[in-house]
């Protein structure tokens, strides 16, 4: 029999502009509260997976990444695998540590995110690092793509993820109806959410009117619909149902599913074959669960477009149906099925690597009935969307995670 597996620690730093940390650092703050919240030492540990994306361009540590890092925070002599998976690696990491668990090779499990990316004297390297998730060797590819779904083409100091939702979000509304109001409300929602985060890198209320105010990024993005460079970890310590029943399941979450796909060739009209899409239909499959069931949702909004897109993905609205729902106030906090009550990338913010695990840390603190002003009433059960990279003619990797509290 498939043994369950539980979260019985989650922690999280704040996100934001962090000129003193570093990757090491960052990753010493958070295993010590991750630890802490589970009760345990690192003695207990079995494994552990380490995320990261960046560290190698910006900071030059290019390998073993995951030992060094741990290594400073005191674990260390465990198997460590380091995952890279763009943004969707932490989750990536939480999906590795899952099947180990299941697999009966550990017991007890770390899964650590940490990013070190606001470089403010190294602009030109940040960008860079951007633009390695694409396919470097075929940038005329994606900007063909842009250019076929009518967006424009990528300018000079211009962020090549930018114009590639752009494209997408002009696509939405050619074939929706879609508006940029539509589009700022997501961010306004989701920057008053935020405001109720003090783990938030920005904690300042939107209203509807400041969003489309704010400095144009590129049509028909404002700056406070794109989600903003970020420092920053995140980590869940996860573990079987005999470490459980040994240790203590007093605050446990269950992990119900994570699904982890890759990109496929296919029509960039092919709604149902959407990456998104697939992560999700697997992953309520192995949950026996569906978009009915789900209580509240953290989805990857690297742009407010990207909240819509990924709702739709989900099931929580049908195609072209999440602006009529967010209209009428279903995703916000308060309504049918909140979206991002952590405020979302737009104001939590995203650094990159840490990204998937803090989804899943505010899922669990949600769970647990412990996110304070934020709270979802009678959260039971919660969905993550995390996908990154872009690869044909969307994201190259996607995680969708189901967590479940306890009745």
């Amino acid at each position: 029999m498939t043994t369950g597996v539980h979260i019985i620690g989650a922690a999280m730093s704040r996100f934001g502009k962090r000129p003193q940390d570093s990757v090491k650092t960052l990753t010493a703050q958070v295993v010590a509260e991750v630890l802490q919240d589970a009760g345990i030492g690192a003695e207990a540990l079995d494994a552990a997976w380490f995320s990261n994306t960046r560290q190698q361009m910006l900071e030059g540590q290019n390998t073993i990444r995951g030992q060094i890092a741990l290594r400073a925070a005191g674990v260390h002599g465990l198997p460590v695998t380091n995952v890279e998976n763009a943004c969707a690696s932490g989750s990536t990491g939480v999906w590795g540590a899952m099947a180990a668990i299941r697999a009966g090779m550990a017991d007890v499990a770390l899964v650590v995110g940490a990013e070190k990316m606001v470089f403010p004297d190294r602009p030109d390297q940040v960008a860079a690092a951007f633009a390695g998730g694409t396919d470097v060797h075929d940038r005329a590819g994606v900007i063909d793509y842009i250019r076929s779904i009518g967006g424009e083409d990528p300018g000079p100091g211009r962020s090549l993820f930018m114009d590639l939702y752009a494209a997408q979000a002009r696509r939405h509304m050619a074939q929706y109806g879609t508006t940029q109001a539509d589009f700022a409300r997501v961010a306004a929602k989701n920057h008053t959410h935020g405001s109720q985060n003090c783990r938030a890198q920005y904690r300042t209320p939107f209203s509807l009117d400041q969003v489309l105010a704010d400095k144009p990024i590129v049509d028909p993005f404002t700056r406070a619909m794109c989600a903003p460079v970020s420092d920053g970890a995140a980590a869940l310590v996860l573990c079987s149902d005999a470490a459980l029943a040994r240790l203590g399941a007093a605050r446990s979450v269950r992990l119900r599913a994570c699904a982890l796909v890759s990109t496929t060739p296919r029509d960039a009209a092919a709604f149902d074959q959407h990456i998104g899409r697939r992560a999700a239909q697997q992953a309520y499959e192995a949950a026996g669960l569906g978009p009915e069931d789900i209580d509240l949702a953290e989805v990857h909004d690297a742009t407010a477009y990207a909240e819509i897109q990924q709702v739709e993905n989900l099931g929580l609205a049908a195609p072209g149906g999440a602006v009529a729902r967010l209209a009428a106030g279903d995703f916000t906090l308060g309504g049918r099925v909140p979206v991002n009550p952590s405020g979302g990338l737009l104001a939590k913010g995203h650094p990159v690597g840490a990204t998937g695990l803090a989804q899943l840390f505010e899922l669990t603190t949600q769970l647990r009935g412990e996110a304070g002003p934020r709270q979802v009433s009678g959260a039971r059960i919660g969905v993550a969307e995390n996908g990154g990279g872009f690869l044909g003619v969307e994201e190259g990797a996607t995680a969708v995670t189901i967590l479940e509290g306890q009745a």
